[in-house]
């Protein structure tokens, strides 16, 4: 709900003119147009399915003082709004007495459209004021400060209802889900041998279900208590979010009490698949490692001045630990057995990528010795279709590059430079080719 300019011709602008029928039109249109905004807000206000589950609950805390405000507040609105319909009214009766309104007809329209002429008994408190705090009787408004007053209480009340409704639509409906997976956890868990006395899993179990009955009591009770209001200081009503805060962390304890138990579930059921993974995943880790210390041993043999890294051997750690996990699973020691595997899973992987990283990085020479090698050739090619192929300068230079290539040990800084060189000759060369193709001179 906007709040309608000054009109011309205010008592607050004594030296303006008297406005003409033109200019009063104007602004009655747009008055009537803030009408049925503010018109439209109330009516959606009264409607929100926030408000109807406000007014039929049982509340306590934050929110039960808020609403209590907020419904004074919803009280008073209509009364404003009431006394805004009457004023304009007034105005528009004033307006259609005479198709062309006298100068005294305009005198008391501008009183009535900009003046402090609307009196409201009972009205609330001055801006800044609780919304509840004591009237004035007879206070007198413009119809600007009406609307100011209108919106300030519109947007209190709007933001009690929507922070409410926001919080409501959010929580209890995950609350339940999470309590419904819990249920599934606890079934899962007591097949396992997880249950509480026995085991830590299982009496956490039971805290988090304790907690996910109080917290969804409270969040009924008090939605207002969930409510973040936004950090960037916006005064839109409705501007935050529900504080998720104990849900999300009694859903994380239930997500890793439920990963514990579907692991222990899944080694009991697929321990044996898991460690032949594991030693396939060890054995191409060390593949890979034996391959690279070959590859270095080729590139230190056919690269000249190049700088090749070391290649480690295969992690000792993970072979113990793999032979420790295939006894937990002789022994049936599950417990044990769940979180090994999962942590020699995750570092097996790492161990494959850190081989093949060794062998990309020892063979890189011999990559860049491929595509130099490819350059030359292609460029060879590219001056045989145009007929140089027996310039003497391009077979110099093409030989000499290829001597270099083609040698072992192989230095690659300068047989780069000699394929760069044989490069330049031969796009010079191919210039006049080029020009004579064009018809040039």
């Amino acid at each position: 709900m906007g709040v309608p300019g000054p009109f011309p011709g205010s008592p607050g602008r004594p030296d303006a003119p008297v406005p003409d029928r033109e200019e009063v039109d104007r602004a009655l249109e747009r008055l009537g147009a803030e009408y049925e905004a503010i018109e439209t807000s109330l009516l959606a206000l009264q409607d929100h399915a926030g408000r109807r589950l406000l007014e039929g609950a049982e509340l306590s805390g934050t929110t039960k003082e808020r609403w209590a405000a907020a419904e004074r507040s919803i009280t008073v609105l209509w009364s404003l709004f009431d006394a805004y319909t009457a004023a304009l009214e007034s105005a528009r009766e004033l307006r259609e007495r005479r198709r062309w309104p006298s100068p005294e007809d305009l005198a008391e329209l501008t009183e009535l459209l900009h003046g402090e002429g609307v009196t409201v008994p009972g009205a609330a408190a001055a801006d800044g004021a609780p919304e509840d705090g004591p009237a004035r009787p007879g206070e007198r408004f413009s119809l600007e400060g009406l609307v100011a007053r209108i919106n300030g209480l519109y947007a209190r009340s709007l933001d009690v209802i929507v922070a409410a409704d926001a919080v409501w639509s959010a929580l209890p409906a995950r609350i339940d889900l999470l309590s419904a997976e819990l249920q599934r956890t606890r079934s899962l868990a007591h097949s396992v041998g997880v249950r509480p006395g026995e085991h830590p899993a299982g009496d956490d179990l039971e805290r988090i279900t304790e907690e996910l009955l109080r917290l969804r009591e409270r969040v009924i009770a008090d939605p207002l208590a969930f409510w973040v209001s936004s950090s960037t200081g916006s005064s839109a009503p409705g501007g935050g979010r529900p504080d998720t805060g104990r849900y999300d962390r009694a859903a994380r304890a239930l997500e890793d009490i439920r990963r514990e138990v579907a692991a222990v579930l899944d080694v009991r059921q697929d321990a044996e698949r898991r460690l032949m993974q594991l030693r396939d995943v060890l054995s191409r880790a060390d593949r890979t490692l034996t391959e690279a210390r070959q590859a270095r041993g080729e590139v230190l043999a056919k690269i000249a001045a190049s700088e090749v890294p070391a290649v480690s051997g295969p992690s000792t750690a993970l072979h113990e630990q793999l032979a420790a996990a295939a006894d937990y699973r002789r022994r049936a020691q599950w417990h044990r057995l769940s979180p090994l595997l999962d942590s020699l899973e995750e570092r097996a992987e790492d161990e494959l990528h850190r081989a093949r990283e060794s062998l990309t990085a020892v063979t890189a020479p011999l990559a860049v010795r491929a595509e130099l090698r490819g350059r030359l050739d292609a460029y060879r090619a590219k001056v045989a279709r145009h007929g140089l192929a027996a310039d003497p300068l391009l077979t110099e230079r093409y030989d000499l590059a290829r001597r270099m290539l083609w040698s072992a040990p192989c230095d690659l800084r300068a047989a780069e430079q000699a394929v760069w060189r044989y490069q330049q000759a031969a796009a010079e060369a191919l210039v006049p080719q080029q020009l004579e193709g064009r018809g040039e001179t």
